[in-house]
Parts: C-alpha cells; sequence; structure tokens
C-alpha cells in the first residue's frame, strides 16, 4: 500500500516525509485551501527531494494549458483533480492523473465507470470544504472488486490505518490533516508515528 502525504507547504515537512517512507508528496494549487501553496515555493521545493518521490500537484478547476505548463515547469509526476473533471479534461493532460470522487454513505459507485485513463482518489464529501477535513465515510461501502485499484483519503490517521491495511487494503492512502501541528505545517511526532505503524505493516506482509 503506497502513501501520499499531501498538503505539503515547506521544504522541512518534504523531506521528513521522505525520508520516512512517503510514496507522494501532494501540493494543493487552491487559493480557498488553508494549505495552498504558490507554483514558485512547490518549484523549490521539489528541486531539493529525491527523484524517486512522487510530486503531485493538486488542481480545482484549473484549466488544461495552465496545468500542462505549471507541471513541467515545475516538475510534478502526477496531477490530482478536484472538481468538474470531464473525460476531455483527463485526456488532454499530459501527466497521469488522479480524478477525485467526493464520497457520501449512498454514493453510486457505477459513476466511476464514466471515466478511464485515471486513477481513482475516494475523498469523504463535506460542506465544508473539498478536503483536508479529517473526515471520513464508512469503507465498507466500497465494492470488494474495487477496493485494490483505488487511493482513499479522507480521516486516515495513525489509529485506523491498521484496520485499513487488514480490512480494506487500498492500492494507496491520502493524509493531511491528521498529520499536522496545524493547517499547512506537519507534526514530527505525528509523522514518526504513522510511518513506523504503516511501514511495520507492509514490510512484514512482503
Amino acid at each position: 500500500m503506497k502513501v501520499k502525504v499531501c498538503g505539503i507547504t515547506n521544504l522541512e515537512d518534504a523531506k521528513l516525509c521522505s525520508r520516512l517512507g512517503a510514496d507522494a508528496l501532494g501540493f494543493i494549487f487552491y487559493e480557498k485551501s488553508q494549505r495552498n501553496i504558490c507554483y514558485s515555493k512547490t518549484e523549490e521545493i521539489i528541486r531539493q527531494l529525491p527523484s524517486f518521490i512522487v510530486k503531485v500537484g493538486v488542481f480545482v478547476d484549473q484549466g488544461v494549458a495552465e496545468i500542462n505548463t505549471i507541471a513541467q515547469k515545475i516538475g510534478l509526476n502526477a496531477v490530482q483533480l478536484y472538481g468538474n473533471v470531464t473525460q476531455s479534461v483527463i485526456n488532454e493532460i499530459n501527466l497521469p492523473v488522479i480524478k477525485c470522487f467526493r464520497i457520501k454513505n449512498d454514493y453510486d459507485f457505477l459513476l466511476l465507470n464514466n471515466y478511464t485513463n485515471c486513477s481513482f482518489m475516494l475523498d469523504t464529501y463535506s460542506d465544508k470544504a473539498l478536503g483536508g477535513t479529517g473526515e471520513l465515510f464508512d469503507w465498507k461501502i466500497i465494492p470488494m472488486e474495487l477496493r485494490d485499484k483505488i487511493i482513499l483519503a479522507g480521516g486516515i490517521s495513525n489509529n485506523n490505518i491498521e484496520y485499513l491495511f487488514n480490512n480494506i487494503n487500498p492500492a494507496a492512502v491520502d493524509l493531511s490533516s491528521s498529520l499536522e501541528s496545524s493547517p499547512g505545517k506537519k507534526d514530527t511526532i505525528k509523522l514518526k508515528e504513522f510511518f513506523y505503524k504503516i511501514n511495520k505493516l507492509r514490510y512484514t506482509t512482503c
């Protein structure tokens, strides 16, 4: 199970996540987010990260031309898309795409069949924000045939990662607020505790 840490806003957090075992880091380009980061600062951080870490840009309804231009300029490896994301938008993005679906407990998972050429992230629906709320939905409603293919976000933490690993086992998990001391600033102790547990689960079952 891969781990993506999202909401990175500074080099210190990015390097620590990389050292502890993160597979991917997420940078949010959305002004309404408490974890918003500008393109130039992201570029500076990416320059100083190991090449094997996947750098993901999170975009909300930005135009395809802007996404492609920025992604190439600052060194992204993938893009994560919230908002009105059609299949034609996905097809025009030059990098691998992660399409986000905001899930309620009565969600119709057949809607995922309308999209191809992308990875699926399931995040918790909230009226408060697009993501990073720390809220979770009922994971048991995820169809069995999807569980090992999706990226799961929303409310994942050190407290439930063992249950998630043993019972849902998605392809990847995405964490942000549960690893923070404040919005946009990661907590060293929380990071170390989480990665100690997830790395133990990941590497003792290989």
